[in-house]
């Protein structure tokens, strides 16, 4: 499953506006040990277009109109090029971490949901104010994925919503089980151990169970 002599260890991603938290895992007579609890920036300090480029888009686009669609294109298109670029180098910095100590990243699952329908999150972006939001966290995403193709991790895509039922069902343990483990993971893994970071560890966990 994973390299000779090193040990198996799957990454589960959540993305947010920002970036995503990162749950790593490695499983011990089928049980989760906590690997890493960490958060992958897509954005370098202080750099407000890679952070929230819909929201710069927007409010570029609601001082210069229909005219500056070009410019505010291009504003986009810079910024979700620097998310990339910090994500891989982020990304790539885990690993090798991961690596150093012996262990083998195999797979990642990303978290998704049904606001992947989105197709254009610029057009979407500047029709409501509400929907920037949105559109970050999609963006994101978008990033994940190219950066997790980049440095040549696989990664399986998980349905946030149908993940309780799916791991209940992969790795045939109880709902009690489950929550216990989790609980214990937050435990050593310390704040912030909120809704994201369980998300992400369970689909970390998923993944390399199902493995």
């Amino acid at each position: 499953m994973g390299s000779e002599g090193m040990n198996p260890v799957a990454l589960g991603f959540r993305a947010m506006r920002g970036g995503a938290v990162m749950v790593a895992v490695r499983l011990e007579e089928h049980v989760p040990c906590l690997v890493m609890s960490s958060f992958l920036p897509t954005a370098n300090e202080d750099d407000r277009l890679a952070f929230e480029p819909y929201h710069v888009a927007a409010e570029d686009y609601r001082s210069c109109g229909e005219s500056g669609l070009d410019r505010v294109a291009a504003l986009v298109a810079e910024g979700r090029r620097r998310q990339v670029e910090c994500a891989v180098r982020g990304l790539s910095d885990m690993l090798e971490t991961l690596r150093g100590r012996g262990l083998d990243p195999v797979l990642a699952g990303l978290l998704v949901n049904r606001a992947g329908w989105v197709s254009d999150l610029l057009t979407y972006s500047l029709q409501w104010a509400d929907h920037p939001p949105v559109a970050e966290g999609l963006a994101v995403r978008e990033t994940l994925r190219s950066a997790f193709d980049i440095v040549g991790l696989r990664y399986e895509e998980v349905d946030e919503t149908s993940l309780p039922d799916l791991v209940f069902r992969d790795l045939s343990l109880s709902s009690d089980d489950i929550d216990a483990h989790i609980r214990r993971l937050g435990r050593e893994a310390g704040a912030p151990w909120r809704k994201e970071q369980k998300a992400a560890c369970l689909a970390a966990w998923r993944c390399l169970g199902a493995l």
